[in-house]
């Protein structure tokens, strides 16, 4: 049952706006014994009678014992001092009194980070870190289909074992993930500028939009200006504390080699190249490959897709490697079905998984990303057979 914390007296639609079944707390004294008595409640709201102080002093304490227990803190007043302060404390939300709607939208989404939290766990309270891999998508040209390939392969990864997989829209001012799959741009990259420094899973997954089971989304902004306030630094913190909540991280990118590419790229354990069969395209990728070797990127953790493969404009793979005077790892075929999935904002490898376009990136993503097979060990028979007969 949800925790609110107000001295008697406040606003029924308050109360109302939470859920069904409240319990008030005329105190945080008496929050904190809520909770204690409740381990399975992950909401609590806070209202604007509650000292600000107070409130983010509980908050703090509650963020190290009981992570996946959200906040939401109510105030008569929201300037942005209160709004970094109470990020850095661990708020998930503050939400300017008399909104019942936005509060209502606020508690939604807190228990869907709460329950995210948790089903990463398994059982318990924290998250166990894991020891995810950075996949990051690049092309120097645009318009080579960066966005479709790092959606795909998000979808292509999650369905495997159970991973976990998170798409990273790193084009700050142009991104296209959001629109790419219908999600609307809730919470962004720049809503973890206050808590630079100290992000932690928490932090984190409050940033988080939930695309589908197992499969989760981190948008780039949407307001003009937005971009230039994300430091390459918050984007490293970022990739970092991701890796510790999911099995892959796919990093979509814009088309140039920036200080915020290049930190996905140092985070990296895979660079997944694009281009397709067009001499421009080419020409950027071999300088692409020209860079990454001057700046000592390992060349063994890099492969090149080449997108659209079969389009019938004069050039052919093989025309294409030696253009770019490298092996193309991963062909995918064009086709119309690609502009309309993504028009209908469905990864065409989740609206039909047996195209020959889905087959072309669930292939690569299974040579190159996904574990291998071990071999089986020759005499591994025999060894068994002399240790039972010993």
């Amino acid at each position: 049952m949800p925790v609110f914390c107000q001295p008697p007296g406040s606003a029924a639609e308050l109360t109302d706006s939470i859920g069904d079944a409240v319990s008030t707390a005329e105190s945080l004294a008496a929050a904190a014994q809520m909770l204690e008595a409740d381990p399975a409640e992950t909401l609590v709201v806070i209202g604007p009678d509650t000292a600000a102080d107070q409130a983010l002093e509980f908050t703090a304490k509650l963020r190290l014992a009981r992570p996946a227990v959200g906040v939401i803190l109510v105030r008569a007043e929201v300037d942005v001092p209160l709004l970094s302060r109470a990020l850095q404390s661990g708020v998930r939300e503050v939400v300017r009194a008399g909104d019942p709607i936005t509060l209502a939208a606020a508690c939604r989404r807190s228990r869907e980070v709460s329950r995210r939290l948790l089903a990463a766990a398994g059982t318990g309270e924290a998250a166990p870190l894991r020891d995810g891999k950075v996949v990051t998508v690049f092309a120097a040209k645009g318009g080579c289909g960066k966005t479709t390939l790092a959606t795909n392969l998000g979808v292509v990864l999650s369905r495997r074992d159970g991973h976990r997989v998170c798409v990273v829209d790193l084009d700050l001012a142009f991104g296209d993930v959001g629109m790419a799959v219908r999600l609307a741009p809730v919470r962004t990259m720049v809503d973890a500028l206050p808590m630079a420094g100290h992000l932690d899973t928490t932090g984190a997954a409050s940033l988080l939009t939930s695309y589908r089971p197992g499969l989760d989304m981190l948008l780039a902004p949407v307001a003009p200006g937005d971009a230039e306030k994300v430091p390459p630094s918050l984007v490293g913190e970022l990739l970092s504390v991701l890796r510790g909540m999911f099995d892959y991280v796919v990093v979509d990118t814009p088309p140039q080699l920036s200080e915020h590419v290049l930190t996905a790229l140092d985070a990296s354990a895979h660079h997944v190249l694009l281009a397709t069969p067009d001499m421009l395209a080419l020409k950027n990728l071999r300088l692409t490959l020209d860079v990454l070797d001057v700046l000592s990127y390992p060349r063994e953790i890099r492969t090149v897709v080449l997108n659209r493969s079969d389009a019938k404009v004069g050039l052919t793979a093989k025309d294409a490697e030696q253009a770019a005077r490298c092996p193309i790892a991963g062909h995918v075929p064009s086709s119309r079905a690609v502009p309309i999935s993504i028009n209908e904002g469905v990864p065409i490898t989740l609206a039909n998984p047996g195209h020959q376009v889905s087959q072309g990136i669930t292939q690569f993503a299974e040579r190159w990303l996904l574990p291998q097979p071990e071999p089986a060990r020759r005499g591994s028979l025999f060894r068994s057979r002399d240790r039972r007969s010993a």
